[in-house]
């Protein structure tokens, strides 16, 4: 868990370094605790839904998937060289993904923000540049909500509720490089290095 995480870190305030073995990782934001808990709290009524647990919260920016050490090393050095200031993010209302025409992922909408484009861009270039291939998915800023599958009951009266889901502002002042390992109820996130934004 993210005990081990951490002890996998180098003392170092300038450089992490990620132990030997196979990496499964992603960057991404951290919703802050007032957004948790306002998310949290519209995770009831899909019968058979997997609602996110706090932990599992996060925007993504880049999906990295699986990496070996030195190249997860790469890639923090890589993240550690973008530069962007801090900016504001708002969720406003909720969407769907689909998978063979069934809702698949419930998840609240991020408002257009250039400042969040800007910063994407900068992390898929360090991407690049620690030699991952390029991502050729749209950016589609989203936080999920809850994952489904082909046992869900409906979520008609979900989206109802909540479709005007209009949460406080969201200040971003750092983004995450997170590690995801497989538990026995899912995903487990772990956080492996914070990079600060700064004006």
């Amino acid at each position: 868990g993210r005990a081990s995480v951490r002890a996998r870190l180098s003392p170092s305030p300038r450089c992490h370094a990620i132990a030997g073995g196979m990496h499964r990782l992603f960057v991404a934001l951290r919703p802050p605790e007032t957004i948790r808990d306002a998310l949290i709290d519209t995770m009831e009524g899909v019968e058979g839904a997997r609602w996110q647990s706090d932990e599992q919260l996060h925007l993504t920016l880049r999906f990295v998937g699986e990496v070996d050490a030195a190249q997860a090393n790469d890639l923090v050095s890589a993240l550690e060289a973008v530069t962007a200031p801090p900016f504001t993010l708002h969720l406003r209302g909720l969407g769907t993904f689909e998978h063979k025409g069934r809702a698949s992922a419930l998840w609240a909408k991020v408002e257009e923000s250039e400042p969040l484009a800007i910063l994407h861009r900068r992390v898929e270039r360090a991407c690049r540049a620690a030699g991952l291939a390029p991502e050729t998915r749209k950016f589609v800023p989203h936080v999920t909500i809850a994952r489904l599958n082909a046992s869900t009951g409906p979520i008609g009266g979900w989206l109802a509720t909540h479709g005007r889901l209009a949460l406080p502002d969201w200040r971003v002042d750092g983004f995450e490089l997170f590690e995801s390992r497989l538990g026995r109820f899912g995903s487990d996130y772990a956080p492996v290095a914070r990079f600060a934004l700064r004006d």
